[in-house]
């Protein structure tokens, strides 16, 4: 199916960036205002999980970017430094607002001459960063996820099993090529120094994303051998996958995407170092010789 014009969906997605942080309580996270926005638009599968080239990122969630960077230029939202978006003040009294009105009053918008601005002309600037996504000194998680699809499927369950034992697991071993149930390994959470209980984790080394159906998976193959899940990945969740992880009634499942995967490799110096001005080198022999 063709997917939507950048700038028609941008317009689409401005109220409803609004609404949603409104029924979040006025903030949210990137991850929650995008779900709630999707959920409100009722974007079908196929729309919602259109990826943006090869990055890890969709189309939707570059476009949602987008929708909330042009906001921000219009004086309705706010962001911090740690990525939750607001409601400001001017925001909060805005029931709802003219799409080409807040697109207008962006920066960088094009100079034109006509009183209405077109679709067109906002086309021009889809390839510009949006002001949430990373800036050249967070580009090198790109690099490392690139680094990682490369590498084996057993290097990525070793080096797996690394950040869990020097996260604080115990007892961490990896099935290797048993297929034990489509779980990839076993280990132990200490807490406190006290209390344990045993964890299953799985690797999916993707690009595209993990679904409710591999969550619902590995729930299934946890049952009686531990009482939490961990899903560790290259790429993201569905916001479906987030929901099942998390629904009442069933073990919990906890997820690690390529985001906070780069975060902890980086956090515990696994194959990836920092100068002292913090310029972040990915060391690719190490993934492939772990």
């Amino acid at each position: 199916m063709a997917f939507p014009r950048f700038s028609d969906m941008v317009r689409e997605m401005i109220n409803p960036v609004l609404d949603s942080l409104r029924e979040l309580g006025g903030s949210a996270s990137i991850r929650e205002l995008d779900d709630a926005v999707i959920s409100l638009m009722n974007l079908p599968e196929e729309i919602v999980q259109h990826p943006r080239g090869n990055s890890n990122r969709t189309e939707v969630e570059w476009r949602l970017a987008w929708a909330r960077t042009y906001l921000k230029g219009a004086g309705l939202v706010t962001n911090s430094s740690r990525g939750v978006w607001s409601l400001s003040p001017e925001g909060v009294g805005a029931v709802e607002v003219d799409p080409y009105e807040v697109l207008r009053n962006y920066p960088r918008a094009p100079r034109i001459s006509e009183e209405i601005i077109t679709a067109e002309d906002y086309d021009t600037i889809e390839d510009d960063p949006p002001d949430d996504l990373p800036e050249d000194d967070e580009r090198w998680k790109e690099e490392l996820i690139e680094t990682l699809l490369t590498i084996k499927s057993d290097n990525f369950e070793r080096l797996s099993q690394l950040m869990l034992r020097e996260s604080g697991f115990i007892e961490v071993r990896v099935t290797g090529k048993s297929g034990d149930g489509g779980i990839d390994g076993y280990g132990t959470i200490r807490i406190g120094g006290l209390i344990s209980f045993p964890v299953v984790f799985q690797c999916k080394r993707w690009r595209n994303k993990v679904t409710a159906a591999t969550v619902r998976e590995l729930r299934g193959s946890m049952a009686g051998r531990a009482d939490k899940g961990l899903l560790i990945t290259t790429s993201s969740f569905t916001s479906a996958a987030r929901q099942e992880a998390t629904r009442d009634g069933v073990p919990p499942i906890d997820l690690i995407d390529w985001e906070l995967l780069c975060t902890k490799l980086k956090e515990l110096r696994l194959g990836v170092a920092t100068s002292q001005i913090d310029k972040v080198e990915i060391d690719k022999v190490y993934f492939s010789n772990i």
